[in-house]
């Protein structure tokens, strides 16, 4: 059988660890912790649940999901011009004249000044080459000041895009977030505390034993074999044994008898 239980990461263990507490607190859990009979009690619960963390969150796994994958999408990538207009297709008028108006006026103007610089040469008298002449600088001005309005309205609208983006998102993510935890605490955390109210408490980590040369580490006591070489029952180092040499007197000496 394929393991389904969802892993929770890392930064959302406080959120596991906030809505624990909020089970702990609900009144149906706090009555059941009032009844006489041997049960655990809160913090034995709330150690028991810690280490079962990914087990007891699969009930809310749909809501655990979808809050993750809205969180992991990032916000969107912004849209291009060809993009944007064909957002605002429909919209009116106004868009599209702002785009077409500076190419327009500014190829206008160019080809304007080309034909009466022309004229110009060839008949500097010619009134009709001035006019020319001014009619592209004009033409040219109007098209430079449409791109400069125009430039400002997409930023405008770019920017009033992407923070009603980014509203939205934030909406839909924080919504998300708050499905994940009701369904935490309801579907999942509620009923596995009142279903293990009356089980054994979470199991006491082994002592670890302290390797060799690891602090707290002592060796062993040995000491020579002899009656008073035992090591004594604490394991302590015994004082070393006293030792007497054989007894010894010197003879007795006594000079010659005085005559």
């Amino acid at each position: 059988m394929v393991n389904t239980t969802p892993h929770l990461l890392a930064e959302d263990r406080p959120d596991f660890d906030r809505a624990l507490d909020e089970a702990l607190r609900d009144a149906r859990l706090t009555e059941a912790l009032r009844a006489a009979e041997p049960h655990l009690n809160s913090a034995q619960l709330r150690t028991k649940a810690a280490s079962m963390a990914d087990l007891i969150a699969a009930p809310a796994e749909p809501e655990y999901q979808r809050y993750t994958a809205l969180r992991d999408a990032g916000p969107p990538a912004p849209l291009g011009l060809t993009d944007r207009l064909r957002s605002e297709d429909g919209a009116g008028l106004l868009p599209v004249l702002t785009v077409l108006t500076p190419i327009l006026a500014g190829t206008g103007g160019v080809v304007l000044l080309l034909i009466g610089y022309a004229l110009r040469g060839a008949a500097p008298e010619l009134a009709l080459a001035q006019a020319v002449v001014t009619a592209g600088w004009i033409s040219l001005a109007v098209g430079g000041a449409a791109l400069l309005v125009g430039g400002v309205g997409l930023l405008l609208t770019a920017l009033r895009d992407s923070s009603t983006v980014a509203t939205v998102q934030d909406g839909e993510l924080a919504e998300a977030r708050r499905l994940w935890q009701l369904a935490l605490r309801e579907r999942a955390l509620l009923p596995w505390l009142l279903a293990n109210l009356y089980t054994d408490p979470a199991p006491l980590p082994a002592p670890r034993t302290p390797r060799p040369g690891a602090p707290g580490y002592t060796s062993p006591g040995f000491t020579s074999p002899g009656v008073e070489g035992v090591t004594e029952a604490d394991g302590r180092t015994p004082r070393p044994a006293e030792f007497t040499g054989p007894g010894y007197s010197p003879p007795d000496f006594t000079g010659p008898d005085e005559v």
